[in-house]
């Protein structure tokens, strides 16, 4: 017998990090912090970079350069992660915007 699918139990607002009850600016650093590291491995990724050319590169100890590619950004603060960005020759860029405006045009 076939099993049933699961059903819905909870439909996001468009926002995890805001659903799983993070405070907005827990969920502001948390999704900078997402945006870089997918960069950053995306990055990795296209040169076949090796951890050990990650260790030279970015000047890090191994331990970090396993927890960047195994994604854990709790493990790294948004300041390592621009470091590494810039070493891997990537700028980042910052947009703010009024809350009230967010609001309005959601």
């Amino acid at each position: 017998m076939a099993k049933k699918a699961n059903p819905i139990r909870h439909v996001t607002r468009g926002d995890i990090f805001d659903d799983l009850g993070f405070s907005r600016s827990q969920a502001t650093a948390l999704k900078i912090k997402a945006e870089l590291l997918d960069a950053i491995r995306t990055e990795i990724e296209r040169h076949e970079y090796t951890q050990r050319e990650l260790v030279a590169i970015l000047d890090e100890y191994q331990p970090a350069v396993s927890n960047l590619m195994r994604g854990r950004i709790t493990q790294v603060s948004i300041e390592k992660l621009l470091r590494y960005s810039d070493c891997l020759g990537l700028r980042a860029k910052l947009s703010v915007s009024s809350a009230r405006k967010a609001r309005v045009a959601a």
